[in-house]
């Protein structure tokens, strides 16, 4: 499930309430009195040893399959050596990890690490810098991380943020359902393919669309990709002007806008609860009430293969092939973790991204790893062999963009979500609604010079 990733679903983040953590040290602010009534500093920073093992919480928005093997490699890291206990933390999706997070942050009672990376953030000192934890881990190898998804978490030259996985959107589709309308997935290159291939699996009755060809998952980041892969680009190439209501950006959600509700070959689901909405789109796949869906390459642990094959996102006509975004979801450790707390969630983050455990949580949930070396690890040697779709998402991320860092804190991303709703929600021309993200992102660009 994405992304950067899946979709931004609060405009802005909630702070004012407290919470209790588990954390160690930085759990208590002030001073211990002692038996003897003196007053005493709590000794969080103390090296841990076997019989005194440091605990940290890790906080990571993920539910469902991808939440069972969260918490089956921190059980597996738990049981693998004696100086750390890691608590994981689950909240229903990224958006609710980062706003825990502010509140956390605010009261100073913060988890050790969380599966969350906030440009801002860092800059801003909540999450700190990890180039020397990095150094003190024997056998780190940083080359041989994917060096693309690595320097993601770099920010201003120093690297905050270690990827966990990688992610990109790829298109699943019912293999009875292409073989009974004669459709062959190897042919369906550009997005007018794909949409024409949607017209024909169709059904309707009595002008209600009772199946659909195809359902793009909620949010801007489809259409962004579609955008992407017809060259537009979200700002100019000085970074000075907001480049959202160019050609390239209104005739590609526009399409998207007419396939949904006019020609109503594809639709949404929205709202709920954490990812609602996304199992909500991958159930109509599977229990045969469409014929296909854009999703994350971490969905794969959800799907059954005997039912759904896999595909790469298509391109456009005239144009080349497709270029949606290739992101890491990436870890940060905060920056009012004690010392000890950090190293400990060093030794975690390094033990959830060795090869041998980025390949299970490829294997198991269809993110790309992390490590070159996972490559040849021969658990996913022997699983790619037998299970080619796991390589859809590789091969797709050759060839993808890198994802937008924005410059506002987040501005423009917002504008574009509401941009996004309107048109796949209310049916608003993608003129319209892109023009007024144009402008309220631009006058958020604008406040920077």
């Amino acid at each position: 499930m994405m992304n950067v990733l899946k979709r931004l679903t609060t405009l802005s983040l909630v702070a004012g309430f407290t919470m209790l953590t588990a954390c160690g040290g930085n759990a208590s602010t002030g001073n211990v009195t002692a038996a003897d009534g003196a007053s005493t500093s709590p000794s969080a920073d103390a090296a841990p040893t076997q019989n005194a093992p440091v605990t940290i919480e890790f906080w990571y928005g993920l539910g469902g399959k991808l939440g069972e093997n969260m918490e089956a490699l921190i059980q597996k890291f738990n049981a693998s050596q004696q100086e750390v206990i890691v608590k994981g933390i689950a909240q229903a999706d990224y958006t609710e990890t980062e706003q825990k997070l502010q509140a956390a942050i605010a009261t100073g009672k913060v988890p050790a690490a969380a599966l969350s990376s906030n440009v801002d953030w860092a800059r801003k000192g909540y999450f700190a810098p990890i180039d020397e934890l990095m150094a003190l881990q024997p056998d780190f190898n940083k080359e041989d991380f994917v060096q693309t998804f690595l320097n993601q978490g770099q920010v201003d030259g120093k690297q905050y943020f270690l990827p966990m996985y990688g992610t990109t959107q790829v298109m699943y589709y019912r293999k009875d359902t292409f073989e009974k309308n004669g459709i062959d997935a190897s042919t369906l290159k550009t997005w007018e393919d794909l949409a024409a291939a949607a017209a024909k699996m169709t059904v309707k009755d009595g002008g209600k669309t009772t199946f659909f060809g195809w359902e793009p998952m909620w949010g801007s980041g489809n259409m962004i990709d579609a955008v992407l892969s017809k060259g537009g680009t979200i700002l100019s190439e000085d970074g000075k002007q907001v480049m959202i209501d160019s050609k390239e950006w209104i005739e590609t959600w526009d399409l998207f806008r007419k396939w949904i509700h006019e020609d109503k070959i594809m639709r949404i689901h929205s709202g709920g609860q954490g990812w609602e909405y996304w199992y909500k789109t991958i159930d109509d796949v599977m229990k045969g009430q469409s014929a296909g869906y854009t999703g994350s390459s971490g969905d794969q642990g959800d799907l059954d293969f005997s039912i759904v094959s896999a595909m790469e996102q298509p391109g456009w006509a005239g144009i080349g092939e497709g270029k949606p975004v290739a992101q890491a979801l990436m870890a940060g450790i905060l920056s009012k973790a004690s010392d000890s707390e950090k190293e400990a969630a060093m030794k975690w983050l390094t033990y959830f991204t060795n090869a041998e455990n980025t390949a299970f949580w490829s294997i198991n949930t269809g993110y790309i790893s992390v490590r070159q070396s996972a490559l040849q690890d021969p658990a996913f040697v022997s699983f790619s062999e037998s299970n080619p779709q796991i390589k859809v998402p590789l091969m797709q991320a050759s060839h993808g963009s890198a994802p937008f860092q924005d410059p506002t804190g987040g501005k423009i991303n917002d504008a574009l979500t509401i941009a996004a709703d309107q048109v796949q929600i209310e049916n608003i021309p993608a003129a319209q609604a892109l023009k007024e993200a144009q402008e309220t992102a631009q006058a958020a660009l604008d406040k920077l010079k």
